[in-house]
C-alpha cells in the first residue's frame, strides 16, 4: 500500500469505504489495489456486490456520516489515521493487511520508538502481576514503549507500570468505550500520558469477536510479543499467534507447572518462544529483531494476464459459485480453494471479495475464509 498524504476529500472517501458493511481489512486492501483509490472502489461497490449475489446493491457509508465521524474525532481530541498516511505507525502498516483506519487519542509519538507488547492472564497470580510491573517499568526506563490491551490482570499491571515512560492501550471497542469499567482511571491516565488506539468507530461497544481483532493490532504495533502468564486457551496466545504470523519476536515468562494459568505460556516456551527472566532478556531479543523483514505489502495480485478488467471478471464469473459452494462455517485457506478449483490465487481472491461484499463469506487476515453467519 503506497504511503501518501490524503486530501480532506480522499480521507472522507477512505473512511467511507472502511466503514462499509462487508468491507473487511482484506477486502479493503484488495479494492484499493484493484481500483487505485477509495473513491473509485466506492463507485464499483454496487456492481461487485451484485455480481457476488447480493439482492440489493451495497452502498458505502454516506459522506455525511463520514464527515460527522471526523468531526466527532475533533470534539473528543482524537485523530483518525489512514493506513496509507505517513503518520500511521510503520510496523502496523507492515502487517498484511493493515487495518484501513485507526483512531488514536494521546500525545505519545510512536515514530522511531521500540514497542514491545506485554499480555497475560486476566486472573493473574500476585507474583506474575508484580513481575509484569517490574518488566514494564524496566523496559520503559530503557526507552521501550509497552503496548497491551487494557484488560484486567497482566495488561493493567503493564500499563500502570509504564505510564511515566510510555504505554499504548489498544481497545476492542471505540475510543469512548472503557472496558473493563474498573480501568476508567487508568484509561484517562493513558489518554493523558500515553496513547489509546482503536480500529472501530469512536462510540462502538465491543463484542466478543472484536477482541481477537484488538489482539492483532497489539502485536502489529510491536516488534515483539511477551506473554507473562497465560492458560492454554487464552487471548494472550491469540496475540502470540498473530505475532508469529506477522514475523514478530515471541517471548514468554516461565511459570509453575502446577499452575494452570501458566500452561499456555510454558507451551510457548516448548514451541520455541524466547525465555524471559528479566528486562535484559527482552532487550536482547528485541535488539536482534530485524525491522527490515517487516516490509509493507506491495505488488498487485491483479497484474499480468488479469490487468484487463474484463479478463479478470470473466475468470471470476467461471468460479465464483463453485467457491461459494465449497465454503462452510469451518474456515478453509484461500490456497486450498485455489487448489480445489484449479484457479489462480488472484482470481480466487477476487471472487471472495465479491462474495464478502455480498455478505456470503468472511475473509480473515490470516489467509482463511469461511461462509458468513446467517441468523
Amino acid at each position: 500500500m503506497k504511503r501518501q498524504a490524503l486530501s480532506p476529500k480522499e480521507r472522507v472517501d477512505w473512511l467511507r469505504l472502511s466503514r462499509t458493511s462487508g468491507v473487511g481489512p482484506v477486502t479493503f486492501a484488495k479494492l484499493i489495489e484493484r481500483f487505485g483509490t477509495a473513491s473509485d472502489a466506492i463507485d464499483n461497490l454496487a456492481d461487485l456486490s451484485k455480481r457476488g449475489g447480493r439482492s440489493k446493491p451495497l452502498k458505502a457509508l454516506s459522506r455525511e456520516q463520514a464527515e460527522a465521524e471526523l468531526e466527532d474525532h475533533d470534539q473528543l481530541g482524537a485523530r483518525l489515521l489512514c493506513a496509507c498516511e505517513p503518520d500511521f505507525p510503520a510496523d502496523l502498516a507492515a502487517i498484511d493487511p493493515p487495518p484501513p483506519v485507526i483512531s488514536v487519542k494521546g500525545e505519545l509519538d510512536l515514530k522511531d520508538r521500540l514497542i514491545c507488547a506485554m499480555v497475560g492472564a486476566r486472573n493473574a497470580s500476585a507474583a506474575s502481576l508484580r513481575f509484569a510491573g517490574d518488566l514494564a517499568r524496566g523496559l520503559g526506563e530503557r526507552g521501550v514503549i509497552v503496548a497491551s490491551g487494557l484488560a484486567r490482570g497482566i495488561d493493567g499491571a503493564a500499563h500502570a507500570a509504564s505510564l511515566e515512560t510510555g504505554t499504548v492501550a489498544v481497545l476492542a471497542g471505540g475510543l469512548t468505550s472503557i472496558y473493563p469499567p474498573e480501568h476508567e482511571a487508568l484509561y484517562h491516565a493513558i489518554a493523558d500520558q500515553g496513547l489509546l488506539v482503536s480500529e472501530t468507530p469512536l462510540r462502538y461497544s465491543p463484542q466478543a469477536r472484536d477482541f481477537p481483532r484488538r489482539n492483532r493490532l497489539i502485536s502489529g504495533l510491536s516488534l515483539g510479543v511477551l506473554v507473562v502468564e497465560a492458560a492454554e486457551r487464552s487471548g494472550s496466545l491469540i496475540t502470540a499467534r498473530y505475532g508469529l504470523e506477522q514475523n514478530r519476536e515471541v517471548m514468554a515468562v516461565p511459570g509453575s507447572p502446577m499452575d494452570p494459568r501458566a500452561r499456555g505460556s510454558n507451551r510457548l516456551l516448548q514451541d520455541g518462544a524466547a525465555l524471559v527472566q528479566g528486562v535484559e532478556d527482552v532487550l536482547a531479543v528485541l535488539s536482534g529483531a530485524r525491522r527490515s523483514s517487516l516490509q509493507e505489502p506491495g505488488g498487485s495480485e491483479f497484474e499480468d494476464e488479469f490487468d484487463d478488467a474484463d479478463a479478470l471478471n470473466d475468470a471470476v464469473e467461471d468460479i465464483r459459485e463453485r467457491i461459494a459452494a465449497l465454503l462452510s462455517p469451518t474456515p478453509v485457506s484461500r490456497d486450498e480453494l485455489a487448489r480445489l478449483t484449479q484457479s489462480p490465487a488472484r482470481v480466487v481472491l477476487a471472487a471472495l471479495v465479491e462474495l464478502e461484499l455480498a455478505g456470503r463469506c468472511e475473509i480473515w487476515p490470516n489467509g482463511m475464509v469461511c461462509s458468513a453467519y446467517q441468523p
